[in-house]
Parts: structure tokens; sequence; C-alpha cells
């Protein structure tokens, strides 16, 4: 191999014979060397493993032992990890005979040495290796006043954006990677602008101008706007509350209720990311693989290292990553002009509907809109391929394919489901997210509510039952199988993890308390322990408070339920947090808890449509807070930013943005004139809070136990719960059976996943994502890693940068505006079924299907 090429091994074992032991692995005479055995399972570059060499020369065979059995316990089904190295650590540590001859198995024992040095001095996963600097300067600018004005400012303009328009029909979303992008060239200026002058307090300067503007200070920016781009959940309940068409409750427009409560549930997620960082933070398998993409666009505008590497186009590449990202992001802001606005059929290419578009059964299998999505090639939008967050270049190629499989599988289930008209689903259109009378019309909760919109039986009686569509009985299906498919497959695949997380967070309460073998002990938590930590106590007041605000908000005012709720909901993301957090955390798909939280809610305070609206905010989002918070725990982590710099960060971001947000709110309420009816000036007319209320009226006030319940239409829908519970365990066991490597890829909770991906999405949103990350993940990182490892994550965060910042020039310099460009191909992708969902079975005048009320209660 070439010496100044960062490249992977190519050189194939010789002489191997090809029956292995028990293990997986043969002990007869090896003629490979270990180094490029190791460099090819591992896809370690050069670079790499010359760095774990040094280290692997000095260890002994009683120091390695007790970390391959560490790492046996922890990676045995880690699908990140390789499995031949597995084998062979197998083979290792269960053959005695490697301790007392240790010269009869040199090669074995050189393999595990390098395994030993990689983990100790790296990350045992090519992908972080890729983005994540192993070495850290503890002199490099990070909480500087700087970074705290442009920090804040981020905070305060996402806040300001997201929440004004969030009413509006179509919404707008500035994310955090617009702020990130954007503060690069910000800090710049102000490094060059400003003068070097400040104060001095207890004993550290604090300067205008520190120096060059660095990646620490960069990330602390990011991790600020992260926590503040997203308004607070709460705010959808107050609009419920307050305008007259809903609930008409006046009190809700007083802003000490609404900061309250919106306090009080994003501070509760906040101490609870603290609480179980030690779960979901400090493991090395805990790779949160979008954090990923972050630090490589923070890398690409802070490294300046460009070594050469070897490319699938058959020469070097020597093309720096800040340079590749500029020519990419330019690359992509241009393109998404056609799919976005100037050729929407590019973004929605359902050209198989185009052949017949009024063909009620090629629209129902093919279609975009209304359809299944069963499409050769759906789009030519990257945007679609980031649905649900999920960007093939970002999650591991493993994660995308059972979702994959998961969303066929569905596919089958619903058309199933259609065809034979269970439970009239032949009368609704096949994959809608909606809930229908028995008429075929939306669900028009008024008919089944008083004024105050509690449940109103003699109304309801006379109305109609709730109809799921076929998309939809299938939604509920899965949601039910992956909340108890997440807890079985915790228990057989991380209870090791998960009970060494509560090892150490006992300790942590405890005084003088040395470290244990328990203890965290990969590369990036030891240069973490140059840093003070943030104690427990603080995380655990700040979850006291945010539960008292919660408590005070809902005592006080007639919220028609009591504070036992908050504590309700806070069991409910208790007892999922952990679980849900390793399951994102390794690969990167996120497990909400809204259905379950609605579902529970829901029953307990059947006929309360505000208390269940409580329930689910304490419950669901809670847990999802949590979750981001942890993700920007782990960033902090990864780029070695100070863990008391991050607690403020986050702390301040949030409370900043929490004001912003409720402010904005108080002037949508007062200021704007008609808002959320149709009258509503710059289209304020709020499409995200009318389907609020009416799932909120739907399953907190007709409740779900008329029906999932007992004589409910759904009720066999319930058997999810013990066929997701059973799944893992028995994947589990076959694994143990048979041993075999692809098995070991399969993950049921991601397929479950995938499974409840559909209404109103479909297989078009995600078949395309399976050969890029084939592409990506498979082909490039096994046979060109210096290539992947230096340009894969740069190129989704240009691409998904490039696209946000085109969506807003295009949203207001031509949507806001309503200048339509009018053709065949912006009009094609809306005719027929298309436009119009098409059913398999129609209604005469008059007509119904379906049941009556009386025949289910």
């Amino acid at each position: 191999m070439a010496q100044d090429i960062e490249t992977k091994g190519t050189i194939t074992s010789q002489g191997v014979d090809e029956k292995a032991d028990s293990d997986g692995y043969n002990n007869s005479d090896v003629e490979l060397s270990a180094n490029t055995q190791v460099e090819t399972d591992l896809n370690v570059t050069e670079n790499d493993l010359a760095e774990a060499k040094g280290l692997a020369d000095r260890l002994t065979l009683e120091e390695i032992r007790p970390m391959m059995e560490r790492v046996l316990i922890i990676h045995e089904n880690d699908p990140n990890f390789p499995f031949s190295i597995i084998q062979r650590i197998k083979a290792f540590l269960g053959n005695a005979d490697i301790f007392e001859n240790p010269e009869k198995h040199a090669v074995l024992v050189e393999e595990m040495k390098l395994e030993a040095a990689l983990i100790t001095v790296n990350s045992p996963y090519a992908e972080v290796r890729a983005v994540v600097d192993n070495h850290d300067d503890v002199n490099i600018p990070c909480g500087t006043i700087r970074a705290w004005i442009i920090g804040l400012g981020f905070s305060v303009l996402l806040a300001f954006i997201n929440q004004l328009f969030s009413i509006r029909q179509p919404t707008i979303t500035v994310q955090a990677n617009v702020a990130q992008l954007l503060a690069f060239p910000i800090g710049k200026a102000f490094e060059r602008l400003l003068p070097d002058a400040g104060i001095t307090l207890w004993g550290t300067r604090h300067s205008l101008n520190p120096g060059p503007f660095s990646r620490k200070e960069h990330m602390l920016i990011t991790i600020m706007a992260n926590v503040s781009w997203n308004y607070p959940y709460t705010n959808n309940i107050i609009w419920v509350q307050y305008l007259p068409a809903y609930f008409n409750q006046s009190y809700a427009g007083q802003f000490s209720y609404q900061i309250l409560i919106a306090l009080s549930t994003n501070y509760i997620g906040y101490g609870m990311a603290g609480i179980i960082r030690r779960f979901l933070v400090y493991p090395s398998y805990c790779v949160w693989p979008s954090s990923l993409v972050t630090i490589a666009l923070n890398a690409a505008f802070h490294n300046d290292k460009n070594a050469p590497v070897e490319s699938p186009f058959g020469k070097i590449f020597t093309i720096s990553r800040i340079r590749f990202f500029g020519l990419t992001f330019v690359a992509m802001f241009v393109y998404f002009w056609f799919p976005n606005y100037i050729f929407t059929a590019l973004s929605v290419f359902s050209w198989l509907t185009w052949i017949s578009p009024n063909n009620v059964n090629l629209s129902a299998i093919t279609g975009f809109y209304n359809g299944l999505g069963v499409n050769p090639w759906p789009t030519w939008d990257w945007n679609t391929l980031l649905f649900d967050q999920t960007d093939p270049l970002m999650i591991p190629f493993f994660s995308t394919l059972n979702k994959f499989v998961g969303a066929a599988m569905a596919c089958c289930v619903i058309a199933a489901l259609w065809y034979t008209n269970t439970y009239n689903t032949g009368y609704l259109p096949i994959n809608s997210n909606r809930v229908f009378d028995n008429t075929g019309a939306l669900y028009n909760v008024s008919n089944a509510v008083d004024d105050r919109g509690l449940f109103d039986a003699a109304k309801y009686e006379a109305y109609s039952f709730p109809f799921l569509s076929a998309g939809s009985v299938n939604i509920y299906l899965f949601f039910f199988a992956i909340y108890s498919s997440i807890i079985s497959y915790a228990y057989l695949y991380h209870r090791h993890e998960i009970k060494m997380g509560f090892v150490n967070l006992v300790n942590s309460f405890r005084k003088n308390k040395r470290g244990s073998v328990n203890e965290y002990q990969d590369v990036h938590t030891r240069l973490m322990s140059k840093y003070s930590e943030v104690p427990e106590w603080w995380y655990t007041i700040i979850l006291a408070v945010a539960i008292a605000l919660g408590c005070v908000g809902i005592a006080h005012w007639e919220t028609y339920t009591s504070p036992g709720v908050v504590f309700y909901g806070l069991a409910l993301c208790a007892l999922f947090v952990i679980p849900i957090g390793i399951v994102k955390a390794i690969t990167g798909i996120e497990v909400t808890l809204n259905v379950l939280a609605e579902f529970i809610g829901g029953s307990f305070v059947a006929g309360n449509a505000l208390a269940m609206n409580y329930f689910k905010s304490f419950g669901y989002v809670t847990c999802a807070h949590a979750l981001l918070f942890s993700q920007d725990l782990k960033l902090a982590h990864y780029v070695k930013i100070p863990p008391r710099q991050t607690f403020a960060a986050q702390m301040m971001g949030t409370l900043v943005s929490t004001f912003v947000s409720v402010g904005v709110l108080n002037f949508q309420i007062n200021k704007i004139p008609n808002v959320c009816t149709v009258n509503a000036p710059n289209r304020f007319t709020c499409p995200g809070i009318n389907t609020f209320f009416t799932a909120s009226v739907l399953w907190g006030t007709v409740g779900p136990i008329k029906v999932f319940g007992r004589g409910g239409m759904y009720t066999w829908l319930l058997a999810g719960f013990p066929i997701g519970f059973v799944v893992p365990i028995l994947v589990y066991y076959m694994n143990k059976r048979f041993k075999k490597t692809w098995m070991r890829q399969i993950h049921p909770v991601a397929i479950f996943y995938g499974s409840l991906s559909l209404a109103p999405y479909n297989l078009s949103y995600i078949w395309p994502a399976v050969p890029i990350a084939w592409f990506s993940w498979v082909y490039l990182k096994q046979r060109y890693l210096g290539f992947w490892s230096k340009y894969n994550f740069v190129l989704s965060a240009s691409f998904s940068s490039a696209i946000a910042v085109s969506a807003i020039i295009i949203f207001f310099s031509l949507q806001w505006t309503e200048i339509e460009l009018k053709w065949w191909g912006n009009s094609v992708t809306s005719q027929g079924c298309e436009q119009s969902a098409c059913t398999l079975y129609e209604l005469g005048e008059g007509e119904y299907f379906g049941p009556r009320i009386g025949e289910f209660h």
C-alpha cells in the first residue's frame, strides 16, 4: 500500500482453513498478517492502525484478557461491530491454551492486542473515527463572550421564526443546521473585527476576541441553536384551550400560565437527560449517528488537514473537506430549485400513475400522495430521502434496510386489509392517517362532545363510530407492537449496559467512590475527565423545579385535571426513555411515545381531552426532549466541550427560546385578526393546531376504550402488544442458535418502526434510501474507507444545509407571495386519484357503511 494514501487494505488471506471451530475461528496456522486482517475487518485506515500499533506492542496478555471480556459483553449483539472480530474474541477467550502457550497462537494474540489498542486510543466504530478527533487541547477557547452572543442571538431568532410561522399553511421551519452554517462566517467576522479587550473574573480572562474562532465555540453555538429551534409543545395546548372555535378557555391567554407549563415540559426533559447520561452519552456504543453529520460540518470548517485519499473514480482525491462542502452545497442549492419549485414532478415522480390517473388499483399500489408508493424509483428529490430524519448517508445501512423491510411488510398488510374490505376499509382511502365517520367523511368531533369539549354520550350515539383507514389500522397494530418489543429487546440485547449504567449512577452519588471495572474507559471519556463534571444534584434540582412548575400550572388554573397527570406522564417516560434512547443512539431511529401516551392517557382520563393532552405532554414530549438534550450532550462529549459550559448553554438557550416562543404566541393570539380561521391574514390558518385539536378530542374525549376496548371494533389490534414482545425473543435465540452474520443485522425494533412509517407516508419515501445507503455504508466504506471517512458525512451535511437554505429563499421570495409556475411538470403529480384519494367502494346518496354504535357498546 502506498504510504501517503489513506485507504483500506486489500490483501486477501492465504492458507486459511475454511473449517472454523465451534467459536467461528480456526486456530490452525494462518499466513495472513494480523495487521492486514484487522485492518480489513475493522475498516481501519492506515493512520488509525499506525496509532494503535504503538500501544499494542506494550500490552501484555494479562492486560488484554479483561479488555476483551468487556468488549464481548458490550458488543456481542452490536450490529455496528464487526462479527468476525466477535468470533475471534470468543476464540481467544475460550481457548485456555492461548494463555498457557501464547507463542503457539501468536497471530491471534497480536490481533487481540491490536483490537485492544485500537479501542483504547480511538473508537471501535469507523464512522466515529471518520469525524471525531481522538485528541483534545484544553486551551482551545469555548465558552467565550462572542460564542454566547452569537449562540443566544440564534436562540432568539430561531425561536421567533419557527413559532411565528408554525401556524401558517405551509409552515416554515429553520433548524439548527442553518444556524451552524451561518455561525462560522459570523464568528470569523467577530474574530476579525472585535478588539482583544475584556475582563478578568475569578482568575480567568474573558476577552471579546480571544483569538481564532474555534471549533468548540462553533459547536457550543450549534448546541444553543439546537435546543432553541423547536417551539414548546405546550403551545399547542394553549391554542386549543384559548380559541373560541375550540375549548374557549380565556385564562389560557395569561402569560404566567403559558410560561409555567412551557418551562416545565422543557426542563423536565433536560433534567432527565442529565440523569440518564451514563446510559446514553458516556458509553461508546451509543454512537448517535445524527451527531456525526453535525461534527463533520464543524470539522470541515475548522480542520486544516487534507490527506490525499484513493477514490472510486480511479484517481487520488486531494480536495479539502471545506472545498468539497462548498462545491456540493452550491450544486444541491441550485438543483433543489427544480424538484421544489420549477419541476415538482421530480420530487413526486409517481410516473406509473401518470399512465392512468383515474385507475383506482394502480393509484392505490403505486401512488405517491394517496397510495402505497410501490415504485422502482419514485423521486429525484434528496429532501424526500430525509423523511423522518433518516438520511441514508447518516444512518447505518442495517437500520435503513430493516426499516425498508418493515415498510414493505406493512404494505402487504394494508393491501390485504383494503382489498378484503376488513372493517370497511374499502370505503376509505387506502393510506390515510385521518379518522372517518360511517359516510366516509372526515370525523367531526363536535358531533360527539358538549360545549366544554367533554364527551356527550347521546350525541355520540346519534353520530358515528370513528373508522380508521387500512393504513391507520396497520399503524396502530405496529405501534402497539413496537412499544412492547422495545422492552424485551432492551433486556435481551442491552441488559448488561443498562445494569452498568445503574451501577455508575448509584456510584455517582457516593463520596470518594473509586472507579471500578464498570467505569467507562473509552478515549473520549478519558479526555473529558480533564474537565469538571456536572454534579448529579444539579440535574436533580432542575428536574424537581420543573415538576413543581408543571404542578403549579395545572393546579392553579381550571385545567379539568390534577397534578397527578405530571407524575403519571413521568412514569411512562421513565420506563421507556433508556430503551428508546439506546435504540436511537445505535440505529438513528426514534420511537415516539405519542400513540402510547394517547392510548393510556385517554383511558385514564376518558372523556377529558385536556387532561389527555397534559398526560401526552409529560409522558411523550418530555421523553422526546430528554433524547434531544442527550444527543446534544453526546455532541459536546465528542467535541470535548467542558460539561459545565454545555450545561450553561443548554439551560440558557432553552430559557431564552421558551420566553421568546411564548411571547410570540401571545402576539399571535392577541394581535393577528381572525387567527386560525379561513379569514386569517397571510394564511395563518393553523393547520397543525386543527389536527392537534381533532386528535385530542378523538382520543381524549371519545377515548381509546370505545375504539380498542372490549366490544370495540379494533380490539384485535391489541394483539400487537404480545406480538411485539415475542418477536425480539425469537430473533435473539435464532441468532444464538444459527450464528449467521446476516442475522446480527436483523433489528426487530427497526423493522416495526418501518412498518409504522406509513399513513400518510409510504414506500416511496423509504425505498430510495436503500441503494444509496448500500453504496455509501457497504461499497464505499469497505473498498475506499479513506474516501468515505473524509467525505461521506460532509456530503450529508452539505446537502441538508443547502436544502434548508434553498427552501427558505424559495419560500420567502416566491411561495410567500404565491407566485406559481404553472406547467405540466408541476400539475401532472395531482391528477385523478393522486389529487383526490379514491376508494375501493363508493356509497350512494344517504347510505352509510358499518354497524351502528349500539352494536359495539
